[in-house]
């Protein structure tokens, strides 16, 4: 397993790491500090967004605590050029892309169709709550990077790749196997990028696979890399190698994050039903938040700036609340708007009915 920033907040990084320790010498102090910043806005964006839930205001949420630095660090080694095809929990990963995450909120209030626009979101795509399917979706997208000639010319900076976010519980599904099939057939400029939180809701990834899922990989004929997942300078560097990888033409790679989901599947579920405490317990000293912090108060970093960052994500998640409270249903043209590129007259034939329903109750007739 790849870690290059112990438990204990050291940089330390092992055996495993030492390839990819060029990838990390990118980064500056400016980067470690934003690394922070990120993952403190969104730990308390998911706090807030939890509580909205319990309040009503949301159908359900889904929670990120503890998957913080696999989400950050990887995002962060993606180019601009490159997209991005998240499951329904890397929240943080859209609001390193751009995404404006009320857009979330908007989705898990139910009043969305879809929720954003990927192009207007630094080529994050939409949240898939189908399971697995956006594997299907990344590696199609990737292959059509091939057929269109914009991957692998040996320009780094136009060229272009894909990531894909799924979990332990996904890769089950024959979807995600269908995808490493294709990925590896085509040689697709694409990373798999697996968060193994060690439980599928209620069941644990062991009752799943018998062998670490990196060693799938090499099954499918592509590297499989297995990283400390709350260790967020070992998911940028091997992330980016892999990314740059993909690039160049050198085809797919699957990177398995080691990492823990602290709290529940969703706010529809109950981990106390099927999880021991003493195991979660033992999780939290590997918090991702508390080593970075430790790294960086070790490097002198003042205590104006930890200080600075809680301020930064009260202030952001207070704005997504009182944002996400301003937000109105919308009317039922969007059942019909944009099923067709162009008007098509059935959609309009049952519109006109709708609104047509809708009145006679108004006039008293019904």
């Amino acid at each position: 397993m790849v870690q290059m920033l112990g438990a204990d907040g050291t940089f330390a990084p092992n055996e495993a790491a030492e390839q990819y320790l060029p990838y990390f010498e990118r980064l500056d102090d400016g980067d470690f500090r934003k690394f922070y910043r990120d993952m403190v806005v969104v730990r308390r964006f998911d706090r807030d967004a939890a509580n909205l839930q319990r309040q009503g205001q949301l159908a359900l949420w889904v929670p990120s605590h503890g998957q913080e630095a696999a989400q950050v660090g990887s995002a962060y080694a993606a180019r601009p050029q490159d997209h991005i095809f998240p499951s329904y929990r890397e929240h943080v990963v859209g609001m390193i892309r751009g995404l404006d995450l009320v857009d979330i909120l908007r989705v898990l209030k139910g009043v969305t169709m879809g929720g954003w626009n990927p192009a207007e979101a630094g080529n994050f795509h939409l949240y898939s709550f189908v399971l697995a399917s956006q594997t299907l979706h990344a590696t199609g997208y990737a292959m059509g990077m091939q057929f269109d000639g914009s991957t692998a010319t040996g320009n780094p900076e136009t060229d272009e790749a894909v990531m894909v976010y799924y979990g332990d519980g996904a890769s089950s599904q024959g979807d995600v196997n269908e995808a490493l099939v294709f990925a590896s057939s085509y040689q697709t400029p694409q990373v798999f990028f697996l968060q193994n939180n060690g439980w599928a809701i209620s069941v644990p990834v062991e009752r799943q696979s018998r062998v670490p899922l990196a060693l799938r990989g090499p099954g499918f004929g592509m590297p499989g890399i297995q990283i400390d997942g709350n260790d967020v300078f070992a998911s940028y560097a091997v992330t980016a190698k892999h990314l740059d990888d993909a690039r160049a033409g050198h085809g797919p790679a699957l990177i398995e994050a080691m990492t823990y989901r602290v709290g529940a599947h969703t706010t529809a579920d109950d981990p106390t039903k099927y999880r021991r405490d003493a195991e979660t317990e033992a999780w939290l000293p590997r918090d991702p938040i508390a080593r970075l912090r430790t790294f960086l108060e070790a490097r002198g970093t003042e205590q104006a700036f930890f200080d600075g960052a809680d301020a930064e994500a009260a202030d952001y998640a207070a704005d997504a609340r009182r944002r996400t409270l301003e937000v109105t249903a919308p009317g039922d043209e969007v059942i019909f708007d944009n099923v067709y590129a162009e008007p098509h007259p059935l959609v309009t034939e049952q519109k006109a009915w709708l609104e047509a329903f809708e009145a006679s109750f108004e006039d008293g007739n019904a």
